[in-house]
């Protein structure tokens, strides 16, 4: 066909039909999207105009911002306070009871009117329908036999259909929603289904209600029993992973600080290494080597350096014992593990040493001496030590009695110094318990001496007092000091003791008086 045929003829008719209707559909399109459109702009417009009542009428039943300021700080927001009291409620054993009886009363009153007498074939099922909802919580699965039984009979046999007896069976199967497992949820859904399908085609109970208006009410309570299920079920193992993970990162808070404490003990140690041993070891050599370096030395100062340079020994030992502690990945040192801990058998040691430095002590034990238990007499030696070491620093030149009593249950510690008596000198002039020895005027010591020396050991100066109680107080027993009453410091410890085998070496009964 030639092009002046085509124009002869017009258009394919064929392909004319198609385009119109083409067309039509993408105008009907656009239409329904402006329609929309429109009205989306309508509702946009209304929830901009309703949102701030929305959000005031939110908070203030939700509580938050919506709180006026003058409630009270444990005021509840009203919706919470609802809900709180209906989970009560629910939870409650009376509500099964209470709702059941309620449920039975109202499917008697609505088949009232329609019979002559609720003593009737209907009445019995109205009641076999609701009345075992009192025990549904107990027994749910014999309940629900009951009640699904008497509804379908009452709907075989041609009785009215009740709106409380259709709740009680939607409430069943809903309730065995959230007990069953999916597999027998999907045979009650066939069952209930394949049971509606009977009614249909046997009677005519329900010619009034469209087939599909039923199987949907029915499908969808054991739907919602079953989506119920599944979000309680979510809910308990989201709530047990958060446990889980609060438990793992208590565990990992708690791991991570012992490692800190570790690796601040290490630390500790490294510096106690670097610096405070390797003075002390030279303090020790020195006063070796001095007797042999001079040779004009009385007697009196070779003794001297004699005893420096044991008590800086001394020192390195209980220095290796410590590191050996600190370090907690080190193993004790052969020296520091050989050298056995102080007992009480070695306080005479710790007097002469005391009276060496020039202080002045009187030693008195009391009592029965007996054998205690190695923490007992490692805790004593070492308040003594540090009540001697406190009253050399803080009142040198005063006079000192150590008093051990040994007592049926307990061993108590009573060290007491008169207060300085000698010229002291100011190390620190902002530390007023630092005093050593120097040409301050002599006299009787300040009436805050006692809080000085109290101030002291909790600050940067010293932790003595603290770890004087420490040591006793991590035995049960109990501990004091402070400023005496006849004036001086006064330090005490009661210690309960255990029996040991071992005796006590080197200390007897009686007093041993100090040297003045």
């Amino acid at each position: 066909m030639t092009t002046d045929d085509k124009a002869r003829t017009g258009p394919d008719p064929a392909g004319f039909g198609p385009a119109v209707a083409h067309h039509a559909w993408r105008l009907s399109g656009r239409i329904v999207a402006g329609v929309g459109q429109l009205l989306l702009w309508i509702l946009t417009g209304v929830g901009a105009l309703l949102r701030p009542l929305a959000v005031r009428l939110g908070a203030r039943l939700n509580g938050g911002a919506g709180r006026g300021p003058g409630a009270p700080p444990g005021h509840t927001a009203p919706l919470p306070r609802w809900i709180n009291t209906w989970r009560e409620v629910v939870e409650a054993w009376y509500f099964a009871p209470l709702t059941g009886l309620a449920l039975t009363i109202a499917a008697l009153a609505e088949l009232a009117p329609r019979v002559d007498s609720p003593l009737s074939l209907a009445g019995g099922f109205a009641v076999a329908a609701t009345l075992p909802l009192v025990w549904r919580r107990e027994n749910l699965r014999a309940v629900a036999a009951v009640v699904l039984s008497a509804v379908a009979a009452s709907l075989l046999t041609g009785q009215i259909l009740l709106v409380t007896t259709s709740f009680a069976a939607l409430y069943t199967l809903y309730a065995l929603g959230r007990r069953l497992p999916r597999q027998s949820l999907g045979v009650l859904a066939v069952g209930s289904v394949a049971a509606l399908g009977v009614v249909y085609l046997a009677t005519g109970t329900l010619d009034d209600i469209p087939w599909p208006a039923p199987i949907v009410a029915v499908l969808a309570a054991i739907g919602l029993g079953d989506a119920r299920r599944v979000v309680e079920s979510a809910g308990r193992t989201e709530a047990e992973a958060a446990e889980r993970t609060n438990e793992t990162l208590t565990r990992l808070t708690a791991v991570q600080r012992e490692q800190a404490v570790m690796r601040e003990r290490a630390r500790i140690a490294r510096e106690l290494h670097d610096v405070v041993a390797h003075s002390v070891s030279m303090i020790a050599v020195q006063a070796e080597t001095a007797p042999y370096t001079m040779d004009d030395l009385s007697p009196e100062a070779r003794a001297g350096y004699t005893e420096i340079a044991k008590t800086a020994r001394d020192a390195l030992v209980e220095m290796r014992r410590l590191l050996s502690v600190l370090r907690a990945d080190a193993t004790p040192e052969p020296e520091a593990a050989n050298s056995p801990q102080p007992r009480l058998d070695r306080l005479p040691d710790l007097i002469e040493q005391h009276r060496g430095a020039g202080g002045h002590v009187d030693l008195a034990v009391h009592g029965d001496p007996r054998a205690l238990s190695t923490t007992v007499e490692l805790s004593a030696y070492r308040i003594v030590q540090e009540a001697l070491t406190n009253a050399r620093r803080h009142a040198p030149g005063s006079g000192v009695r150590v008093d051990l009593t040994f007592l049926p249950d307990r061993l108590a510690v009573r060290v007491q110094d008169s207060g300085a008596s000698a010229s002291t000198q100011v190390l620190n002039p902002q530390d007023p318990g630092s005093r050593t020895g120097g040409p301050n005027p002599a006299g009787p010591p300040p009436a805050d001496a006692g809080r000085t020396r109290l101030e002291g050991a909790g600050s940067g100066g010293g932790h003595g007092l603290v770890g004087m109680r420490e040591r006793a107080t991590m035995l049960g027993g109990r501990f004091s000091a402070g400023p005496a009453t006849q004036g001086g410091f006064l330090v005490e410890a009661e210690l309960p003791v255990t029996s040991e085998g071992n005796s006590i070496r080197g200390h007897g009964s009686q007093a041993q008086p100090g040297r003045p």
